[in-house]
C-alpha cells in the first residue's frame, strides 16, 4: 500500500480545487455542485464547505446524483441505489460533476446521462480527486483534478475518508 495523499495534503488539495472553482465563476450563483453518489458526495461536501468558509457571498448550488440506473455495468451485479438530491433546475447552470476517483470514465458517462434526465445544463464540468491516467475506456478528461497517477490495471485506488487519505494498492 502506497499512500498518495496523507490528511494534510489531501486537505491542501481541496482547498485548491475549491480555489480553482472560485477563480474560475465570477458569479457562483450559475453554478451547480453536484456530487455523484456514493463516493464523489464525500468530496464534493468537502469542496462545498471549504468554499462556504472563504467567505464567499454567493455560494453555488449544491446536490448529489445517484446515477446507480444509469450505469452500464448493472447487469452484472446487484447495486443499491443512493438518493438523489437536486433541490434546483440545472437548466442553464454550469453544472459541476465531482467525483473522487477518475478511472474508465464509464461513471461519469453514466452521470452525464443521468443529469440530462434534470434539465439541459448551459455546460458540464468534471472535477476529480485522483485521475487514473491511461486507463480511459471512453474519452472523458477531469476539469479539475487533484492529483494525476500512473497506475497499472491491477492496481487499485481507495479514498478512505475516516483516515482521511488516499491510498494506492
Amino acid at each position: 500500500m502506497l499512500t498518495i495523499l496523507d490528511k494534510s495534503r489531501l486537505q491542501i488539495t481541496i482547498e485548491r480545487l475549491a480555489c480553482q472553482v472560485i477563480e474560475n465563476y465570477i458569479d457562483l450563483t450559475s453554478v451547480a455542485l453536484i456530487g455523484i453518489q456514493p463516493r464523489g458526495v464525500f468530496l464534493a461536501d468537502k469542496i462545498y464547505d471549504q468554499i462556504s468558509n472563504m467567505g464567499v457571498h454567493q455560494l453555488p448550488q449544491y446536490g448529489r446524483m445517484d446515477i446507480t440506473f444509469y450505469r452500464d455495468d448493472i447487469r452484472k451485479e446487484l447495486h443499491e441505489p443512493n438518493k438523489t438530491d437536486i433541490p434546483f433546475s440545472i437548466e442553464e447552470k454550469n453544472v459541476i460533476l465531482i467525483d473522487d476517483v477518475l478511472y474508465t470514465g464509464r461513471t461519469i458517462r453514466a452521470a452525464m446521462d443521468a443529469l440530462l434526465s434534470f434539465g439541459r445544463p448551459y455546460k458540464v464540468e468534471l472535477c476529480v480527486l485522483i485521475n487514473r491516467r491511461y486507463s480511459r475506456q471512453l474519452p472523458i478528461q477531469p476539469d479539475y483534478c487533484g492529483k494525476a497517477i500512473d497506475s497499472i490495471i491491477s492496481q487499485k485506488v481507495k479514498v478512505e475518508w475516516d483516515r482521511e487519505e488516499v491510498n494506492l494498492y
